[in-house]
C-alpha cells in the first residue's frame, strides 16, 4: 500500500486526504500552520459523520479512516516516507515552484509528485524538479468526497508509466480518472471559466441581476448550480488566479478577467471565504441571501 503525504490542509487538502484514507492508504496531511490542521481535523470527523448518517460509511469504517490519518507540521518529516505526494497549496505559481524544489530534495528518488493545480503549467512545475517524468497532475473537483472526477493531466515529460499508475490509483478512490494534456486550464477549467466570466460580464453590463442570472442557468442549462453562486462557491481570487493563467498562457483576449471580477477581489469581497461575494454569506451557506449592492 502507497505511503500518501498531502500538503495543504483547506477545503481540497483535507477532501485529498480524507478519500486516501477512506480507502485505506496511510496518509499524512501536512501544513505549517497547526490551526489549520486541527480545524482540518475537525472538518474531516464532521464529513465522515456525515457519511454515517447518510448509511455510507459505518461507525468502523470511520475510526479505521481517522486510524490512517496523521497530522505534521513539518515538511520534511511528513514527507520523508511518502510513495506519492499530492500538493493541494494555494493557487499560486511561485509557491509551487518552490515547493517542488524543496520536494524533489526531500523525498524518495522514486516518490511521484502530483499537484492538485487547477490551471498551472505541470511542465512548468516539473521542470524545477530532477524527476520531470514523475510529476504529474491530479485535480480533484471540490467537494472532494462527493465528486468523482479526477482530471490527470500529463506533463510534457511525465512518463506512461507513472500516468497510468496515477489513473489507476484514481480508480481504487471510486473516482473517474480523465486523461487530459497540459495546456492552460486543462479541461475543466478552460470551459468552466470562461463561462464564469462571461455571467461576471453579464452582470457587469447590466443584462441581468444575481438571481436572475443563476436562475437562467439552473432552469434553462440544467446546471445544479448558477454560474456566480459557484465562483463565490470557489473563490473570486481563485477564479481571477485561473483567468489570468488562461489570458497569459493563451494570449487571446476573450480570457481577460471581466473588471468586477478584479475590483471586489481587491476589496476583499472572495465569496463564502470572506463572508461576501456576489451573495451574503454572512449567514452561512444553508441562508443564502443576495448582496444588497447586485440588486436590481
Amino acid at each position: 500500500m502507497l505511503n500518501v503525504a498531502v500538503i495543504g490542509s483547506g477545503t481540497m487538502g483535507n477532501g485529498i486526504a480524507h478519500v486516501f484514507a477512506q480507502h485505506g492508504f496511510p496518509v499524512t496531511l501536512i501544513d505549517l500552520n497547526q490551526t489549520a490542521l486541527d480545524k482540518a481535523w475537525t472538518t474531516i470527523g464532521k464529513n465522515l459523520d456525515r457519511q454515517v448518517a447518510k448509511g455510507g460509511l459505518s461507525e468502523d469504517d470511520k475510526a479505521a479512516t481517522l486510524g490512517r490519518l496523521q497530522r505534521s507540521t513539518s515538511l520534511a518529516d511528513g514527507v520523508r516516507d511518502a510513495d506519492l505526494v499530492v500538493e493541494a497549496a494555494t493557487e499560486n505559481v511561485n509557491v509551487k515552484l518552490d515547493l517542488f524544489r524543496q520536494l524533489d530534495e526531500l523525498t524518495k528518488p522514486g516518490c511521484i509528485l502530483a499537484t492538485n493545480t487547477s490551471s498551472i503549467s505541470i511542465t512548468r512545475i516539473a521542470a524545477v524538479t530532477g524527476r520531470p517524468d514523475k510529476v504529474i497532475g491530479m485535480h480533484f473537483m471540490n467537494p472532494v468526497p462527493v465528486m468523482k472526477l479526477v482530471e490527470v493531466i500529463r506533463g510534457y515529460a511525465t512518463s506512461d508509466a507513472v500516468t497510468e499508475q496515477i489513473m489507476d490509483l484514481s480508480r481504487q478512490l471510486q473516482k473517474t480518472p480523465t486523461e487530459v494534456n497540459d495546456y492552460p486550464g486543462f479541461v475543466a477549467n478552460r470551459i468552466l471559466m470562461p463561462m464564469i466570466n462571461e455571467a461576471i460580464i453579464t452582470l457587469h453590463e447590466g443584462v441581468a441581476g444575481v438571481e436572475e442570472i443563476d436562475t437562467v442557468m439552473k432552469l434553462g442549462m440544467a446546471h445544479p448550480m448558477g454560474p456566480l453562486q459557484l465562483a463565490d462557491f470557489i473563490g473570486l481570487d481563485v477564479c481571477l488566479a485561473i483567468l489570468r493563467v488562461l489570458h497569459d498562457g493563451l494570449g487571446n483576449p476573450k480570457y481577460a478577467p471581466c473588471p468586477l471580477l478584479v475590483n471586489m477581489v481587491t476589496a476583499g469581497r472572495l465569496g463564502v471565504k470572506s463572508g461576501e461575494g456576489f451573495y451574503s454569506w454572512t449567514h452561512g451557506t444553508k441562508e443564502l441571501v443576495l448582496a444588497e449592492r447586485f440588486r436590481k
